[in-house]
């Protein structure tokens, strides 16, 4: 995945008040979407140091925190060991390489994390392969703002054309809606961030 080095550096210093708050509006949004969750298991896939699947890791019957980078693993599992949770694994893991084939899980949700990642398309069509018959895939990310040009991320999605992809890819029932607005928390712009719910 794009940026796992700038993640590793940073890793110890990530939770900040900003990123606290918006990690509880996107797992508030992730969780009016989840159905009999206490029964499946989860998988918070680009999972930082776990500021949103930390939310929702109570939800879920088992949840593995996944990402590229080790050093944001690390802070998991502290905060695993420290609050003796015992529904939740990690790994580290990048699926831009590879494809992780004896592997599934029920949903699959990703809080600006497709930002990051250089091929979209390929990345979302093996998180496919990976989820169970009706299962979900949520997207928490920025809308597509004109304003950033980076070289680093995507400047925002369009919810229609990322819908488009996701159904090309064989995902059905995509739902979406802006559900949050800030002030500068988008590479010190003000922007808006949606919630994208598929099946499979």
């Amino acid at each position: 995945m794009g940026n796992t080095d700038k993640f590793e550096m940073i890793a110890a210093v990530y939770d900040t008040p900003e990123r606290i708050q918006i990690a509880k509006e996107s797992s508030d949004a992730i969780r009016t979407y989840l159905v009999d969750a206490k029964s499946k298991n989860a998988i918070d896939f680009g999972c930082g140091t776990g500021l949103v699947g930390m939310n929702l890791v109570n939800d879920f019957h088992s949840m593995l925190f996944l990402d590229t980078s080790q050093n944001m693993i690390n802070q998991i599992k502290q905060k695993i060991s420290a609050l003796n949770i015992h529904n939740a694994d990690t790994l580290c893991f990048d699926f831009e390489k590879e494809s992780l084939p004896n592997f599934h899980a029920d949903y699959i949700f990703m809080a600006q994390v497709l930002l990051h990642i250089h091929d979209v398309e390929l990345v979302l069509s093996r998180l496919f392969d990976v989820l169970n018959e009706g299962g979900h895939v949520l997207i928490v990310d920025f809308n597509k703002n004109e304003k950033i040009t980076s070289d680093l991320v995507h400047n925002g999605f369009d919810q229609a054309e990322l819908a488009g992809m996701m159904s090309k890819i064989g995902y059905r029932n995509i739902q979406s809606q802006t559900f949050y607005t800030g002030s500068k928390i988008f590479m010190g712009h003000d922007a808006s961030m949606f919630i994208l719910d598929s099946q499979k």
